[in-house]
């Protein structure tokens, strides 16, 4: 484990977000942004003692929702409060920050910056004053350093800079596996490796043996590829593997049967590789498989129109140089 230092940034924005320019810059467009309306219908679900999450809106970003798309949550220990993941703005990190308040006095020790994209590591700015340590992987300070700028501008044209937030980076790095004691039950981390990003983390509460694998979980909205399609399967391997039933995903319920959860997840990141291999081995271009590719899954899987093309475009440019 190393560490490195938090740094609140602040950009000017700009107004024009291209699909091209997404994709040049890695953007997760399911990863952008007050809480307004969408707060009343939220609330804390107790999947295991002391362990408190919401589920995020299936949905993409808007002004109204403030990004507050991902499940984040918290969990109390006899020493502290460890935040599971901070939201999606300062205004998302807000609302879990007053939702942790309600429920214990206790200190918030650690926040967990899963991975780079913003729904999940946006939020971190509203725990900054409680001066916790910022818990990453070991390649997520330079995937912020290469991609904070281009996501708070955006964050900034849907919000504005009051609602936007810092962009916090990891104060302690995991770069194979770490432990957090929180007096009464340990956080066991694992860095993974290139997979739905490069930096992406999961952890396992000894308590309730519930895992934590953020967005190597996708149940019922479309897995979003930034990372390695070939990873990805390797990493859903690894994760079956740890051994735990029940984990939290990134998006969808937040407690699921990990086995069947992961079978759907990469039932479909396997019609995505087949599909893509089969288009290249065809010469197929590019514009035209992200119309045909996994089309068969399209009826499994919550905004497919909206993510299916640009996964096909992410998985062609690595499967054509195999």
């Amino acid at each position: 484990m190393t560490a490195s230092a938090v740094h609140p940034r602040a950009f000017p924005g700009g107004r024009v977000l291209s699909r091209r320019s997404a994709l040049f810059g890695g953007l997760c467009l399911c990863c952008l942004p007050t809480l307004g309306r969408a707060a009343e219908s939220f609330t804390m679900e107790e999947v295991g003692p002391g362990i408190f999450m919401r589920k995020g809106l299936i949905a993409d970003a808007t002004p109204e929702n403030a990004d507050a798309i991902a499940n984040i949550g918290f969990i109390i220990g006899k020493n502290g409060v460890l935040v599971t993941e901070s939201g999606g703005s300062l205004a998302d990190g807000r609302w879990l920050r007053g939702e942790i308040v309600k429920r214990t006095a206790k200190p918030i020790t650690h926040v967990v910056l899963s991975h780079v994209h913003p729904d999940h590591a946006f939020g971190a700015g509203a725990f900054v004053e409680d001066k916790p340590v910022f818990i990453g992987h070991a390649k997520l300070t330079e995937a912020l350093a290469a991609r904070g700028e281009f996501y708070r501008k955006r964050l900034i044209d849907l919000l504005g800079a009051e609602q936007t937030g810092p962009v916090v980076y990891p104060t302690l790095t995991v770069a194979d596996t770490a432990e957090v004691d929180l007096g009464d039950r340990r956080l066991t981390f694992t860095a993974h490796g290139p997979a739905h990003t490069t930096s992406d983390l999961s952890m396992i509460e000894s308590g309730s043996g519930l895992l934590f694998p953020a967005d190597l979980l996708f149940v019922n909205r479309i897995p979003s590829l930034d990372g390695s399609l070939k990873g990805w399967l390797k990493e859903a391997e690894r994760l079956k593997a740890m051994g735990p039933s029940r984990a939290v995903p990134g998006h969808g319920p937040v407690s699921v049967d990990l086995a069947p959860a992961l079978a759907d997840l990469t039932g479909y990141l396997t019609a995505l590789r087949d599909g893509t291999r089969a288009a290249i081995a065809k010469d197929v271009p590019i514009e035209k498989a992200v119309d045909t590719v996994a089309r068969d899954q399209r009826d499994k899987w919550a905004l497919f129109d909206t993510y299916n093309g640009r996964n096909v475009t992410v998985a062609y440019q690595e499967l054509e140089w195999e």
